[in-house]
């Protein structure tokens, strides 16, 4: 463990395998923002996604199943949010809060309510295989960045190709343009005939499900280990929200910054391993109280909200109605 070159192998494999679930996040609430839509329930999102996945993926001994059901589950917390915010125009910041909040109620409730009846991940053969390290061929075998890149899990190569198609249709298809249009003025995509309803319905349904995965995925790492006390989730959703602005609104860049946050939240895991494989240049790491270790994600966070709300709009992704309602009859 003291191998200086293992203990840094080890620090940029965990960087990836840990912080995936952000990429799922943050790509899946690009989607949503794209429409115009603000959802400040990825937390509760992920929660619903990730309980109901991993215990429909138990059942069925399925790792498929379990990402249908999870993207499934998180899809009807979007289709809630859209009933809300679209049909209904209630406020959405309040209603994202609420999805955030019923999210982790229905989680403990659920998990809670299992009692001992709730599945062991040993008992699924199907899902610790669909979870394990898959390796490309002679690429896994690089120094360093075979280990890193190359030799993770299925759902980390999931989440980039998702992250590259939402790129990919966003800016190179007819109705990612359109989508685009209806986020930045939703009255001129309807003047020109595009179903703003629709549209707003089906993204917000489709991104909530793409956040849904990354908590199915945050079940598998916790090998589905229920406390009672602490969400799998811990937080993620939120740092996923801040990511969004870290990455211009791009799912490219989003893969960039979940790998900046991952640096900080791994961290604090292997500070002191790293402190010991390299006392000369990293052993000023044993010196920070390790409660600022984990302080460290919420820190970043807070700092680019904070940067976001200075930056000029000149060049930014943001989608200029983000946010707002849209009632036709002022169009």
């Amino acid at each position: 463990m003291n191998d200086p070159i293992h203990v840094l192998t080890l620090f940029f494999f965990n960087i990836v395998l840990v912080n995936t679930p952000l990429l799922y996040g943050t790509v899946g609430e690009i989607v949503v923002e794209k429409s115009g839509s603000l959802d400040l329930g990825v937390e509760g999102t992920m929660a619903v996604g990730a309980i109901f996945g991993y215990l429909a993926g138990c059942a069925a001994n399925s790792l498929l199943v379990g990402l249908v059901v999870s993207f499934l589950a998180a899809g009807l917390c979007g289709l809630l949010f859209a009933l809300l915010t679209v049909s209904l125009q209630a406020n959405q910041n309040v209603t994202g809060l609420t999805i955030t909040t019923f999210g982790l109620g229905l989680y403990f409730f659920v998990g809670k309510g299992m009692g001992e009846r709730w599945p062991a991940m040993t008992s699924a053969d199907s899902l610790v295989k669909g979870f394990s390290a898959l390796e490309l061929p002679l690429l896994s075998r690089l120094p360093i960045l075979g280990k890193v890149f190359f030799s993770q899990n299925g759902l980390v190569y999931l989440g980039i190709a998702i992250a590259a198609l939402v790129w990919w249709y966003l800016n190179f298809t007819k109705t990612g343009l359109r989508l685009r249009a209806v986020g930045e003025n939703p009255g001129a995509a309807d003047s020109v005939g595009v179903n703003i309803l629709l549209y707003k319905y089906i993204h917000l349904i489709a991104g909530s499900g793409i956040m849904g995965l990354g908590g199915f995925y945050m079940a598998l790492y916790m090998s589905g280990s229920f406390e009672g006390s602490n969400c799998w989730i811990n937080g993620y959703g939120w740092i996923a929200i801040a990511l969004v602005i870290f990455a211009n609104w791009c799912p490219l860049l989003a893969i960039l910054g979940t790998l900046v946050f991952g640096f900080f939240n791994t961290l604090q895991i292997y500070a002191g391993p790293l402190a010991g494989a390299f006392p000369g240049a990293l052993g000023w790491l044993n010196v920070i109280p390790a409660q600022l270790y984990k302080a460290l994600p919420f820190l970043i966070t807070a700092i680019v909200l904070v940067a976001s709300s200075v930056r000029s709009r000149e060049g930014s992704g943001q989608p200029a109605a983000l946010g707002l309602n849209y009632f036709r009859e002022e169009r």
